[in-house]
């Protein structure tokens, strides 16, 4: 669960400064970059914090750590998690990445540079497909939202105090069997389980819908489009079944009996509509909202090659 979690959080978008400098020409790559695949981190790790995880963009330099291949993709070609279709390891496999911008070079052109990095160091190569597929419609249910709007705090919130540092470097906390990931940009979640074991009950803070639907997608089966038109920051709480947590586990190769995949892992037909996925179905209830079965077109990225190791540094 610690692995979904700490994807969901990495995968927000960094708050990027303002700045007049001119963009090198030509194609965009780091200046030097040294990768490698990093270690999980031990629970003991967790335990004291010290956790090195998501991207801090300090000046020139750009400072990535344990994100999973298929959380680079996202970042490098600013997609969602079920618009990429590739080998199950992009999942489970992370790296550290420490990369320095050329000069004159901005954070919003950090993607620019990871897709040339992962050309280069990882000798990727893809396409781009459309195709229609069953997906969910989150929409608003009868009776109206109950979201809790976020409301930022002056004195604890990076965003609302205008500090602007480029970075969604999550920090992990756990106490008192709780555990709150954190990120740059006042996005947190704190996850605590249930006295019997049964359930984990989650909390978001400062969370966008079209985060909500990207975090609970595997859970139902089929990729969730927001349609709620719902626009800002929200407060939410969830009550995610184990029997959930683990049927998500074992699909993706995290558990017994399971076989890993991407977007096209198998998944009931209609997931909403059996016991998969139930609590997420009934913690949406709570908040006033549901899913609709719809059929869409999807843009996909299809990744045609890609080596797990990188080239050396």
């Amino acid at each position: 669960m610690f692995k979904r979690i700490l994807t969901t959080t990495t995968a927000c978008l960094a708050f990027a400064g303002v700045s007049l400098a001119q963009a090198p020409a030509g194609r965009l790559e780091f200046e030097v970059a040294s990768v490698k695949q990093a270690e999980l981190p031990t629970p003991a790790m967790v335990a004291s914090g010290k956790i090195h995880a998501g991207m801090k963009i300090d000046n020139a330099r750009v400072d990535i750590g344990l994100m999973s291949m298929m959380q680079l993709i996202q970042k490098a070609y600013d997609v969602k998690q079920f618009q990429i279709q590739g080998p199950d390891w992009i999942l489970t496999t992370p790296y550290d990445i420490v990369a320095k911008m050329p000069a004159g070079a901005t954070k919003e052109q950090v993607p620019q540079m990871l897709q040339a990095l992962l050309a280069d160091r990882f000798k990727m190569t893809l396409r781009r497909d459309k195709k229609e597929q069953p997906v969910y419609a989150l929409v608003i249910a009868k009776g109206g939202s109950k979201l809790e709007l976020y409301k930022p705090d002056p004195e604890t919130d990076p965003a609302a105090n205008g500090a602007v540092t480029g970075s969604n470097e999550a920090t992990i906390k756990q106490s008192a069997g709780k555990q709150t990931v954190s990120d740059g940009t006042g996005l947190q979640q704190t996850v605590t389980p249930s006295p019997d074991g049964k359930n984990l009950h989650i909390e978001f803070r400062k969370v966008p819908m079209g985060m909500l639907c990207d975090g609970l997608f595997r859970f139902v089966g089929r990729p969730i489009i927001d349609m709620t038109e719902l626009k800002g920051d929200y407060n939410a709480s969830m009550d995610i079944s184990m029997a959930d947590i683990i049927a998500v586990q074992k699909s993706l190769g995290l558990g017994a009996g399971g076989s890993g995949g991407g977007s096209d892992a198998n998944r009931p037909a209609d997931a909403a509509s059996d016991s998969f996925g139930n609590s997420v179905v009934s913690s949406l209830q709570n908040l006033g909202l549901k899913l609709e079965s719809r059929k869409l077109p999807v843009e996909m990225l299809v990744i045609e090659h890609l080596e797990k190791v990188p080239t050396a540094n």
